[in-house]
């Protein structure tokens, strides 16, 4: 099949890790993960047209804090295939920088797709779409998954997730991820249970998840104390029913019933907090 001549987009969700168990860390330097990853209905939007040469433009509430250069994950995510053929790509950029919710290894995911329907081609390897960062595996699935190894373990979920919505709160400050493992004070943490349960609502989901973790959050916090500030005041919030950080930060959810209780919420906290970055949206099924 030749490349397309029409315009082609795909979403990029937020990436949201429900759970993060650090299990240990390979010779290399690279950690071992265990983690309940899920997605929310909010994100960035990659589209692609054909073009003689390859070039990125980068737009949306975000777009100043990310280089249209080879150092963004879209351009690099573009040159995995032994050729390029060329393509305007256009980066939505929805999501805030640095901030544990996978926007860039999404961006990468949807160029990834994008490019492959443009273009007319398979999709590269799992071992080189590994290369571009242990998220992007994950967000090329894009459906709700157990993530273990340094990534390269995806495991279908045996029951679905019940239905939640979720506020996602960012303080404004951008964490890097390798800033984080750094300070960890182990990585040497037990895995969730081998067989994870059927969760009927999104109760038993909150009490499942009060058993877990997230091992980077200690570590995030020292080096950005406000992430207990954004966790308190998502806790605080009516009808919320936990809250945690997700990845390595400093972005923070809180679990609400539905997506009524999740706008309420967001609308509270963006009241009190003008200054931070706060959205709503139902998990992804």
């Amino acid at each position: 099949m030749g490349p397309s001549r029409m315009a082609i987009e795909a979403f990029a969700p937020a990436k949201v890790n429900l759970t993060l168990h650090v299990t240990g860390q390979r010779a290399d330097g690279y950690h071992l993960l265990d983690s309940l990853v899920a997605f929310a209905d909010i994100g960035d939007t990659v589209r692609a047209t054909a073009a003689d040469s390859l070039s990125l433009t980068v737009t949306g509430p975000h777009a100043a804090g990310l280089a249209a250069d080879d150092s963004n994950l879209v351009l690099r995510a573009a040159r995995l295939w032994p050729f390029v053929t060329g393509a305007a790509l256009m980066l939505d950029k929805v999501l805030p920088v640095a901030s544990g919710i996978g926007g860039g290894s999404a961006d990468a995911a949807a160029t990834l797709q994008v490019l492959s329907r443009l273009w007319g081609v398979a999709l590269p390897d799992a071992a080189k779409v590994l290369r571009l960062g242990a998220d992007v595996p994950v967000c090329l699935a894009g459906r709700p998954a157990r993530m273990t190894g340094v990534g390269d373990g995806l495991h279908p979920l045996a029951h679905p997730l019940p239905p939640a919505a979720l506020v996602l709160a960012n303080p404004g400050v951008a964490l890097p991820t390798p800033a984080v493992f750094a300070a960890l004070d182990r990585r040497d943490h037990a895995p969730m249970p081998r067989s994870l349960p059927r969760l009927r609502d999104v109760a038993e989901l909150a009490a499942f998840l009060a058993m877990t973790r997230n091992d980077l959050e200690p570590a995030a916090t020292r080096l950005a104390p406000v992430i207990a500030q954004v966790r308190a005041a998502l806790t605080a919030q009516q009808a919320c029913l936990m809250s945690r950080m997700s990845g390595s930060g400093a972005t923070c959810f809180g679990l609400f019933p539905d997506p009524l209780a999740a706008a309420a919420a967001a609308r509270a906290l963006t009241a009190a907090h003008p200054d931070w970055w706060v959205a709503a949206a139902p998990l992804r099924a």
